[in-house]
């Protein structure tokens, strides 16, 4: 005879004892007729034919497809009766969105809810909605925290290699530059007469000095290049200065949190405000004062 059975008796005694153990027996026997009922179910649907699954549901079992298909998901996911039976059905279900691997995870940790730390077993099931969706808000922004570092760090790389070519183009021009103002003029002499030299070498200077002219213009935009390309990689690199809220998953939650506590608190500050325009200071007062708890609340936690 189980406990239950013993308990259910007219002359058994009632003690705290004898409760715990009923309920205890209960939970793990609801854990166990939940995967009992998912695996039966998944049975049954390979068994009947095409178009009879449905009716099948509604008349024999009295159950509705969306029930079979939740209970299904639940044996087919989960192999522990006690996990299911302490989180029941409802958290179950709402633990399956995760991959196996980060939902035992998931189930291992603490988790923040509404300023108070809880164990999945002991959040109830909207809370436990909530944190799996910050749970997944935070790990979004890590990855698009993520995908902006590698963008940024590609561009960086781009920007060193620019640079690392402006400098060599300077100081190849710089080269030419220095070159051609040391080469002497060449002109010819065999029986050429001092005017024609004269014109030759007028001719070789005006040359030489529009060829010094071009170097040295393409000098100037070389020098403003590698201005340009410092420039881009100095800002770069301030901006891409390392996040710690970035490579940490509690810090980025955490981040999280934060935006979100700025925008509840300006549309508080904005009802406030609206309060005060109606000209009821008690009203008004009562806000101010909620407000300034809350405040004071939030700074103990720093403490």
């Amino acid at each position: 005879m189980s406990v239950i059975e013993l308990a259910s008796a007219p002359s058994a005694a009632r003690d705290i004892e004898t409760i715990t153990a009923e309920i205890l027996e209960l939970k793990q026997t609801a854990g166990s007729a939940i995967l009992n009922i998912g695996q039966r179910l998944i049975e049954a649907k390979e068994m009947l034919d095409h178009g009879e699954w449905l009716p099948w549901l509604e008349e024999r079992v009295e159950f509705s497809e969306r029930s079979a298909q939740n209970f299904m998901r639940l044996a087919r996911e989960w192999s522990n009766p006690q996990t299911l039976a302490d989180l029941g059905a409802s958290k179950a279900l709402t633990l399956l969105a995760l991959p196996p691997v980060e939902r035992e995870e998931f189930l291992s940790e603490e988790h923040v809810v509404n300023g108070e730390a809880k164990s999945v077993v002991d959040m109830s099931a909207r809370e436990l909605e909530k944190a799996v969706k910050e749970r997944d808000a935070a790990l979004k922004q890590a990855e698009l925290d993520r995908a902006e570092k590698d963008a940024a760090r590609q561009a960086q790389e781009k920007m060193q290699a620019d640079l690392t070519f402006a400098n060599e183009r300077l100081a190849g021009l710089r080269e030419e530059l220095e070159a051609l103002k040391n080469r002497p003029i060449d002109v010819a002499v065999e029986s050429a007469s001092e005017e024609e030299l004269a014109k030759a070498r007028a001719g070789g200077e005006a040359a030489k000095a529009a060829e010094l002219a071009q170097l040295q213009e393409a000098l100037e935009k070389a020098v403003q290049a590698r201005q340009a390309a410092e420039a881009q990689l100095a800002a770069a690199q301030k901006t891409q200065a390392p996040s710690p809220v970035s490579a940490d998953k509690d810090l980025t939650q955490f981040a999280v949190y934060f935006d979100q506590s700025q925008e509840i608190a300006s549309k508080m500050h904005g009802i406030l405000l609206k309060i005060r325009k109606r000209e009821d200071p008690a009203a008004a007062g009562n806000l101010e004062q909620a407000l300034r708890a809350l405040g004071e609340k939030i700074g103990g936690y720093a403490q």
